[in-house]
């Protein structure tokens, strides 16, 4: 029977589909708590957390994995503070994140002396409002429904991102004089995304196959299902290079590495040759197009010459307080569409225009120097992670070679991370297996959103990896708790380097343009004195664990003794220290 406020807050989470909550208990949600205990018995399923960050940044990689949003439960104004640059992350991913919140009384003369005046703001989701879709904050029983569905079709409605609903702790544990009927969830869904204008896609179908040399760059594609094999489809039909932006950052990949076409190892050259640009889901212009002196922080346009058509639906998801929208690039054809859905038709346009092709003899000539080009990108990097098995501490490549041994037989899936570029260059990467990075490059991200994406895959026998770096894993080590708790089945693997490597090299770019000693770039970096000992960690929350390990030899049959813990349904860390 619904008969509290918060009971009816469970009504709604199932009846929208939610079937699990991250949280980390708070006194301000303990109405929603109970609720979800004696009054949900199980449905939706909590998942404790030791830190709010670690709540949202689960949930987070769950709505990547699954397609679906899943709630966190964050306490008042500290727990908001807390999870805060998780929050940051899912908006800059455009992750579908329904993040609730609690809030001391409103009522002043309901509060308890101190800490229920300390914990209230006026109103809470300022906290978050410039990088969240929406935030509410229901002032009854009655408004709640309302605000909860909302929020659900806001944070499903392209471009995708979370929101924020507090809820008044007096309305949580506010009795129901009678009961609430519930809406029909159905009647409540998003609007259908915006479609490209046929006449624009006709006019881009127009300018691709009179290129003399077209190219495809796209940055998060991957975020909708089905469309990396319609991507795939349009680059073998004009013989186009295809640059996948998320092998030089973290972003949703788009792009299988072993297709012919892929040259995104090549991506400086390709755009240099390209007369017109194909870009699908591009923020980051000046990353797909240009040259960074690390020195200077310049960036050197590739070239100038080419005529770019953009498809994407940025300009409905600006903010000004971050800008997240990066550089204003000049775009000579661009196309309001979720590109996902634009690019059947795109591809229909290009087929119609291709039925009496007079450059086929050159496309097919095209097509085949740039698949010898990726033929020879490859045996490059295999050799390079060959010759790397000397070195010590291990290089990437070759840790990434050992976990691609270890896998490759296996339904597995990469929930989190990349070795620096390398598990991408040497597995069979697939785009619909691998969930890309944080979005917003916060640390803390990576071991909790993996723990997400394992509990989206919970049961379905698939071996969820994560390729874990040490400094971002520093920031959360408690989400080992959970995975071991809940008995989520992750295989982390470490590379353990001792240091914060992406500022080393900016410690070693400032003293080379100053003229000063390039030695002194680990100090205030190195995370070395004492070395954390991750395996010992691991273990003391309950996870199997082995580490640190520093030769090439041991790190395959750790990962196969990890492999079967995981198989086995539980989580599983293997340390390996690896060169900064």
């Amino acid at each position: 029977m619904t008969a509290y406020g918060s009971d009816l807050v469970v009504d709604l989470l199932r009846a929208v589909g939610i079937g699990h909550v991250a949280l980390n208990p708070g006194a301000t949600f303990r109405g929603l708590h109970d609720s979800l205990v004696n009054h949900g018995k199980g449905e939706p399923e909590m998942i404790l957390t030791l830190h709010e960050e670690i709540a949202v940044a689960l949930a987070h990689g769950y709505a990547k994995a699954k397609g679906t949003p899943m709630a966190a439960v964050v306490h008042d104004i500290v727990g908001l503070q807390h999870a805060s640059m998780a929050i940051f992350n899912a908006f800059c991913d455009r992750a579908p994140v329904l993040v609730l919140g609690a809030t001391g009384p409103m009522d002043a003369t309901r509060r308890r002396p101190w800490i229920d005046w300390i914990h209230t703001a006026l109103v809470q989701g300022t906290q978050v409002r410039d990088y969240v879709k929406l935030d509410d904050q229901p002032a009854s029983v009655a408004a709640i429904p309302e605000s909860l569905l909302r929020a659900w079709r806001v944070a499903r409605t392209p471009p995708q991102g979370p929101v924020y609903v507090c809820l008044d702790a007096a309305l949580q544990e506010e009795a129901l004089e009678r009961p609430l009927a519930l809406p029909d969830v159905a009647r409540f869904g998003p609007a259908t995304p915006p479609h490209a204008d046929p006449r624009a896609l006709d006019e881009a179908a127009r300018r691709l196959v009179e290129a003399r040399f077209p190219l495809i760059v796209v940055e998060s594609l991957g975020r909708h299902p089905g469309a990396t094999p319609v991507l795939c489809r349009l680059a073998e039909r004009l013989a186009a290079p295809m640059v996948d932006l998320a092998a030089e950052s973290a972003g949703r990949a788009s792009v299988p590495s072993r297709h012919p076409l892929d040259m995104s190892g090549a991506r400086e050259a390709v755009v240099a040759d390209a007369d017109v640009v194909l870009a699908l889901e591009v923020t980051n212009f000046l990353g797909a197009l240009g040259q960074t002196d690390r020195a200077t922080r310049a960036v050197r346009i590739l070239n100038e010459a080419a005529r770019v058509i953009a498809i994407s639906l940025d300009d409905y998801a600006l903010r000004s307080w971050a800008h997240t929208y990066q550089s204003l690039a000049p775009v000579d054809l661009p196309i309001a569409a979720d590109a996902g859905r634009a690019l059947p038709a795109l591809l229909a346009a290009v087929e119609d225009r291709l039925k009496h092709d007079r450059l086929a003899a050159e496309r097919r000539q095209r097509a085949e120097r740039l698949a010898a080009r990726h033929a020879a990108l490859h045996r490059e990097w295999q050799e390079t992670a060959r010759l790397e098995r000397a070195l010590s501490p291990l290089a990437p490549s070759v840790v990434a070679a050992e976990v691609w041994n270890a896998i490759k037989d296996e339904d597995w899936a990469l929930a989190n991370g990349t070795a620096k570029g390398w598990a991408r260059r040497l597995w069979d990467w697939q785009p619909e297996r691998t969930y890309g990075g944080s979005g917003g490059a916060g640390l803390g991200y990576g071991l909790p959103a993996a723990l997400g994406v394992t509990l989206a895959h919970r049961g379905s026998g698939k071996v969820c990896v994560n390729l874990q770096s040490d400094g971002d894993l520093l920031y959360v080590p408690s989400a080992l708790y959970t995975a071991a708790h809940h008995r989520l089945p992750l295989l982390t693997v470490t590379f353990n380097n001792r240091t914060y490597g992406n500022d080393e090299e900016h410690q070693e770019t400032v003293a080379k343009v100053r003229g000063r000693p390039v030695e002194n770039k680990v100090v205030g970096i190195r995370i070395d004195d004492p070395a954390p000992d991750f395996a010992r960690i691991a273990q003391g929350f309950g996870v199997h664990a082995e580490g640190p390990i520093d030769t090439a030899g041991a790190v395959g049959p750790a990962l196969q003794r990890a492999l079967e813990v995981v198989k086995d349904g539980r989580p599983a860390l293997v340390d390996v220290i690896t060169r900064p």
